[in-house]
């Protein structure tokens, strides 16, 4: 960016970029995110381009977001003359782990003292073809909340349980009982989700009944409302189930990511110049889901969008997806990514 004296600062969020772009016309200001981390997976490739970091690669397209950013600021540079108003350009760093690089760049003030009047993000989307991108306006990514329990009990000989509390037991009763969450308390028209991915206990064995077992998991939820009320059901739940079994247990919820709502007037229009770009047939309307995003943070505090690129050939053999070690793209869907970021900005 020097090389095309584009005024830009560096160290938000730790290794966030902050570029800006004033035109030479008067117009609003608007905001275009990339993030850009690598994620802890051995790249499996026979690509130029794979990692030449061991142990870890770009898993889930970062490097595609920063790259179509990259190529949109040097389309827009080049049009200077016809662009009106401020754009700012966010190389954001923090994605992929709570508390969200987004979060952290909004209280350092990235933005200065008023926000844009809307901001923009893309992210790849495998299963969609190359030359396509996805769309949805209102809400479409779920709350991310971290659940960590710890279980404690009495140790003892797995051949004399009557001697002991058995915290395994213990464990399994609440994963059991935490379901109920989401089968009876939740509101069933608004997707939810609760899931334990982690369970260790210490210092166990065969013929071991251990006085501990830790469990991490997932919560995720569509209103807001609703997520923090189950919060609530979740440690009375394990700190009742415990107690009744004669043991205990220690819950920690750590609060992530917001869900995302794409604004609805905006997103209409974003995706009319979408179809105005590509063609109403490579504009395909997204579902909801229930992965998270940490550019929900921005859609809270000013308009926003975010919208999918297509980086799948099934002819190919690209199909990996995200966050797996042999994920990779169709680089066609570079071009369309630059671009139609730039024309999206104009």
């Amino acid at each position: 960016m020097d090389e095309h004296q584009i005024p830009h600062t560096f160290g938000w969020g730790g290794t966030g970029i902050v570029a800006t772009l004033t035109g030479d016309l008067p117009g609003i200001r608007r905001a275009y995110r990339a993030d850009m981390d690598a994620l802890p997976i051995a790249e499996v490739s026979d690509k130029s381009y794979k990692s030449q970091v061991p142990g870890k690669m770009h898993a889930c397209g970062h490097d595609v977001h920063s790259s179509s950013l990259m190529g949109a600021i040097l389309i827009l540079n080049a049009l200077k003359s016809k662009i009106s108003g401020q754009i700012d350009f966010i190389f954001q760093p923090g994605e992929e782990k709570h508390p969200g690089g987004a979060s952290l760049l909004l209280e350092e003030g990235a933005f200065g003292k008023t926000y844009p009047e809307f901001i923009l993000g893309q992210h790849v989307y495998p299963s969609m073809m190359a030359g396509n991108v996805g769309i949805r306006s209102g809400q479409y990514m779920a709350s991310a909340d971290e659940l960590y329990f710890t279980v404690r009990g009495k140790g003892g000989h797995a051949a004399t349980p009557h001697t002991a509390v058995d915290t395994i037991l213990v464990a399994a009763q609440i994963i059991t009982a935490l379901q109920q969450v989401i089968s009876r308390r939740n509101n069933p028209i608004s997707p939810s989700v609760l899931t334990i991915g982690k369970i260790n206990s210490t210092g166990g064995a065969t013929n071991i009944i251990p006085d501990e077992v830790k469990m991490e998991g997932t919560f995720r939820a569509m209103d807001e409302k609703w997520r923090y009320e189950a919060h609530e059901h979740i440690k009375q739940i394990c700190e009742l189930t415990a107690k009744a079994m004669g043991a205990t247990c220690e819950v920690y919820i750590s609060v992530g990511y917001p869900s995302l709502i794409n604004d609805v007037p905006l997103s209409d229009t974003i995706k009319q110049k979408m179809i105005d770009y590509l063609g109403k047939e490579q504009v395909e309307e997204l579902p909801i889901r229930l992965t998270a995003e940490d550019f929900s943070y921005y859609t809270q505090v000013m308009p926003a969008c975010f919208y999918r690129l297509g980086t799948g050939n099934v002819a190919e053999g690209i199909t990996s997806p995200v966050h797996t070690p042999t994920f990779d793209i169709d680089e066609n869907a570079l071009e369309v990514g630059s671009g139609l970021a730039a024309w999206l900005l104009v």
